[in-house]
């Protein structure tokens, strides 16, 4: 087992840690704020939009099960990526989509990935595209969020969960 990492940024952190939670070969996932200028934020001080965070999930996945090209064929398919600090019904900077990488031998495929998501829409992909430089765990109520509150709030629709949990990674065996 080769163990990966990835963070992503795509609206409110719930949904999104639910959807990847239940894709075969991530390990791990958990909620928290990335890339901001403030140590150890609140929810409520990134819901300020003053901090720089985004709300984002920590992956951890096996690469010889999941390739980082097919989570992010994923992730692409549960945001808009063409939103600029918004999806869904959340609004505001720490509602921003991004790919924050910790391993720069990452960044080629990332690119490639943008460029190949580029030629599906008119309108400039607004996914950030950053090396990971923080990430704060956010609060225990927010992780698992969706798991302990079914009726949550999610911009991504109940059948995408569904979905990500049957999906296989095809250029793998």
């Amino acid at each position: 087992m080769t163990a990966k990492g990835i963070v992503l940024a795509g609206g409110c952190f719930w949904g999104v840690e639910k959807y990847f939670a239940e894709i075969p070969g991530v390990l791990h996932t958990d909620v928290g704020y990335a890339n901001g200028h403030t140590a150890n934020p609140t929810y409520e001080q990134v819901c300020t939009g003053r901090t720089g965070f985004a709300e984002a999930v920590r992956i951890s996945y096996d690469s010889s099960i999941v390739s980082l090209p097919f989570l992010l064929q994923m992730y692409y398919q549960v945001i808009d990526p063409t939103s600029l600090n918004r999806q869904g019904n959340d609004r505001g900077t720490q509602y921003r989509t991004g790919i924050y990488y910790t391993d720069a031998a990452d960044l080629p495929g990332i690119q490639q990935s943008i460029v190949e998501l580029q030629t599906h829409f008119a309108e400039p992909i607004a996914i950030e595209v950053e090396p990971l430089r923080n990430y704060f765990l956010a609060e225990q109520y927010h992780q698992d969020y969706l798991d302990k509150n079914p009726g949550g709030y999610c911009h991504i629709p109940s059948s995408a969960f569904t979905k990500a949990a049957s999906a296989k990674d095809p250029s793998l065996p």
